[in-house]
């Protein structure tokens, strides 16, 4: 778990744009490899871990599109307390501010063009770009056909290249 513990939290921040919910999707899914898997062999955890936690994060967008559908009138546009303090603390010994701010605008951004992708299209992505999956282990992962995973990754890069034009990369 260690060794993906990061990857994961992070690919459900971006799936869900909420570090809580990203971590709580994340606590879930290692909860439930560990409930249900233990006996299995060591080398298996890996798929079934992504596994469990891609259909956590459908789950998740399930609930929200149902409770943003049915209970929008009890949103609330309050983003106090959102930032982790850790997460925004400067780092002494590393980059001028300048350099921090443009990076962390960048990260933004690119953040943002991640979420904004179709939910498959950013699978397909996080499986591929950040977990280093092949085609036929993102398949699997995903529940789908190979072509189906090269489609909706080769349509995500396209637009990711055009909301990143102006960035080097």
């Amino acid at each position: 778990m260690a060794s993906v513990e990061r990857r994961a939290y992070r690919k459900a921040e971006i799936a869900t744009g909420n570090l809580d919910d990203a971590m709580d999707i994340l606590q879930d899914a290692m909860y439930k490899l560990a409930q249900k898997y233990a006996g299995h062999p060591a080398n298996e955890w890996g798929p079934l871990f992504h596994t469990i936690l891609h259909s956590r994060i459908m789950d998740y967008h399930r609930r929200k599109t149902v409770r943003n559908k049915y209970f929008s009138w009890f949103s609330s546009d309050d983003k106090e307390g959102d930032q982790d303090p850790i997460q925004s603390a400067v780092d002494l010994y590393g980059k001028s501010p300048e350099e921090e701010m443009a990076q962390d605008a960048s990260m933004e951004v690119l953040d943002d063009s991640i979420r904004q992708l179709p939910a498959r299209q950013q699978q397909a992505f996080m499986f591929r770009a950040f977990e280093g999956l092949d085609v036929a282990q993102t398949a699997k992962m995903m529940k789908c056909s190979e072509g189906s995973v090269k489609t909706h990754y080769s349509r995500a890069l396209a637009k990711l290249k055009v909301k990143l034009s102006d960035y080097k990369i």
